[in-house]
């Protein structure tokens, strides 16, 4: 009988996990990319310097004209990024594009942006707010493109390979 051969994907190695015992507030990111890691979703997005720095003032989310203002800076710092070949910055202007979506989009659905009740851990009922829906979707279209340009998918793979299995 012959044996089942396992899904391609296990036989590849898996990326490092975001680590968090790294000292943020003494590393440079720029100088020391080997030490980035990718993580999920936004994992380190507060953390890791420069581009914390950089990048975290021009976040806003609050009403669709801060949201469309935000959303293009980021995405234009994703591409300067991407131009120096910086993969750790175009990774995390992708993370707060990301985040403005999220956030956004929690304060579209839950007015005050808390999802859960303090003492019961009880989701919230939902709220509607078209102004926060409408900038979460904003965000959203960056996020995606972000994510799906071709250069950024080619310095991920890249940065993936050489750094993270």
């Amino acid at each position: 009988m012959p044996t089942k051969k396992p899904p391609l994907a296990s036989l590849m190695p898996r990326p490092a996990s975001f680590d968090y015992t790294l000292d943020f507030k003494a590393t440079d990111f720029r100088q020391h990319p080997e030490l980035y890691r990718i993580g999920k979703g936004e994992q380190g997005v507060l953390l890791v310097e420069p581009y914390k720095g950089e990048l975290l003032p021009h976040w806003k989310f609050k009403t669709v004209a801060e949201a469309k203002k935000s959303a293009a800076k980021i995405y234009k710092m994703f591409l300067a990024y991407l131009k120096a070949d910086d993969f750790p910055g175009a990774d995390m202007a992708r993370k707060f594009l990301q985040m403005g979506w999220t956030r956004a989009s929690r304060y579209a659905n839950h007015k005050g942006g808390r999802k859960y009740d303090n003492k019961t851990g009880e989701e919230l009922p939902r709220t509607e707010d078209k102004e926060k829906a409408a900038a979460a979707a904003i965000f959203y279209e960056r996020y995606v493109t972000a994510r799906q340009h071709p250069e950024y998918v080619r310095l991920k793979k890249m940065h993936r390979e050489q750094h993270e299995t």
